[in-house]
């Protein structure tokens, strides 16, 4: 599914009146009576006991006067209340509130806060909100945050026009206060803040409506983001030839471990092999090896020297340069522990680890380490890089808090990914993949019960398989976070969201690699 910024969607507007000659008012029509459609389809018992449009002074508020005017003239009891003075309407705006009054409507205006509770008048079955559209980037204050509160402590259904008011359609991040809609229609294409928290958990149910816009326009856009669903990851997975071969499927080398965190670098190989690399080869240090050994049996691993129970600088290096020979993707940094010897394992994973057919994955503490060293240091790597930080990792690479972060998840993985010239996966709900030519995927599946250890070191093992397979290093890295999630949500609906762990992920990902290429039956 594309996704659309607040820019592409202005373009798009633009370019299909201007270039292709669709009328604007004609798009607004189609817009508003979508959204009057689909609210009465949606909530038939609601809008028979009335509805309330609540209206902006800007075209979103225009919106909401043609589905005013569709509702009435279905017979409904609608009352309309705009959030300003008829006489500063412009525009469309202005051209759908005059056929609405023409149309025998009336058009409440409440200019300050103590209109309002007489405006709103008796509790409404449902509310349509029309109040800010996708060109919101300030936060919201005075009478229409007033109007906010009033529509989320009513309680009842309530549609949102484009987007949930208070909303950031390129962030998702909420502008002060946002509308809790249970539906939200837009209009062409989906955008940003419909997907990302925190603004996916005002929109409810999305549904996008073509109301005409020039495809010609959007090919001329060219729009960066995807919402990566099923349908989009099929795209890159396909059934093995009856004659495969393990060496057909590549061959990580898993560089992870410590002592008392054996378990990453467990998970990490273990995922990896579930995942389908033809061979796997787990490095840890020397105490850490046999238990690694035995807790996989299909694997292959390595002692790596050691100093105090974690991998030992140079001594560790000399040997991974020799082990790295023949691998096809490195990933780096699970449970490997923070200090020097760990940024000296970074050092050469950047100069000669990352080569131009072998990418190298940095996760956890090769993150840490890197945040120490400061980011742009990967730029000097020889080959391609892809990075997997969580919000505080990733505030720790930028310099930044977590609740900067995850305020504008969207541009901390672009702004990363262009510092570090990496694929860049930022973790979380929702998660953002980025990369430095501007692309973003936002990822469709997950849970929360992956809230749980051992997770991020999972799906390290299994991007790290697919880093071998041919693959761009952000296609992969995007396939991965949505197999991750995908197979957790299978685990999710067989055993509850609490209590499942990423083991339990990792044996579910071939059922889930299968379930997605199985022909889909015709609907």
């Amino acid at each position: 599914m594309i996704l659309l910024s607040a820019a592409e969607s202005r373009r798009l507007d633009h370019l299909s009146q201007t270039r292709h000659g669709i009328d604007s008012f004609a798009l607004m029509t189609r817009a508003g009576e979508a959204v009057a459609d689909m609210l009465a389809a949606r909530f038939p018992d609601a809008v028979r006991c009335g509805v309330l449009v609540i209206a902006g002074k800007g075209n979103n508020g225009g919106d909401g006067l043609v589905a005013a005017r569709r509702l009435q003239n279905s017979a409904f009891s609608v009352r309309v209340v705009l959030l300003g003075w008829g006489s500063d309407l412009k525009g469309d705006a202005l051209r759908a509130h005059d056929e609405l009054v023409g149309a025998g409507g009336t058009i409440i205006q409440a200019t300050d806060e103590s209109d309002l509770e007489a405006a709103f008048g008796a509790k409404p079955g449902a509310i349509v909100d029309a109040i800010f559209g996708t060109g919101l980037n300030a936060e919201i204050r005075g009478h229409s945050r007033a109007a906010i509160e009033r529509i989320n402590a009513l309680g009842v259904p309530v549609v949102a026009v484009d987007i949930a008011s208070g909303i950031n359609s390129d962030t998702g991040a909420v502008m002060g206060i946002a509308v809790n809609a249970a539906l939200t229609v837009t209009f062409g294409y989906a955008k940003y803040g419909h997907v990302s928290y925190p603004g996916a958990g005002h929109c409810g149910a999305l549904e996008i409506a073509d109301i005409g816009f020039a495809r010609e326009a959007i090919d001329e856009i060219k729009p960066r983001g995807r919402y990566y669903d099923a349908a989009f990851a099929r795209e890159f997975l396909s059934p093995r030839a009856n004659d495969a071969h393990k060496g057909m499927f590549g061959h990580p080398l898993i560089v992870a471990g410590s002592r008392g965190k054996s378990g990453a670098a467990i998970l990490a190989s273990r995922a990896a092999l579930r995942t389908g690399a033809g061979l796997v080869t787990a490095a840890s240090p020397e105490s850490v090896q046999p238990i690694v050994a035995s807790a996989q049996a299909e694997l292959m691993t390595e002692a790596v020297a050691e100093r105090e129970g974690h991998f030992a600088g140079t001594a560790a290096v000399e040997f991974l340069a020799h082990l790295a020979e023949g691998k096809s993707a490195i990933v780096f940094g699970p449970g490997v522990g923070m200090n020097d010897d760990t940024r000296e394992l970074l050092g050469w994973m950047l100069r000669e680890g990352a080569a131009p057919s072998r990418p190298v994955l940095i996760d956890a503490d090769g993150l840490n380490a890197l945040a120490a060293e400061g980011c742009a240091k990967a730029m000097s790597a020889r080959g391609p890089l892809v990075m997997t930080p969580h919000p505080g990792e990733m505030a720790r690479l930028l310099n930044s808090s977590v609740r900067e972060v995850n305020a504008d998840r969207i541009s901390a993985a672009r702004n990363l990914a262009r510092i570090t010239g990496a694929s860049v996966l930022l973790k979380g709900a929702r998660s953002v993949v980025a990369n430095a030519d501007g692309d973003i995927y936002v990822n469709s599946t997950g849970n929360p019960g992956m809230a749980t250890p051992g997770m991020g070191d999972a799906l390290s093992g299994i991007v790290g398989a697919l880093l071998t397979s041919g693959m761009r290093p952000f296609d992969a890295l995007a396939l991965g976070v949505f197999l991750h999630g995908y197979a957790a949500d299978r685990v999710a609906a067989r055993r509850g969201q609490v209590g499942f762990l990423a083991g339990d992920v990792i044996e579910e990902l071939p059922a889930a690699r299968e379930a997605l290429i199985a022909p889909v039956a015709p609907r």
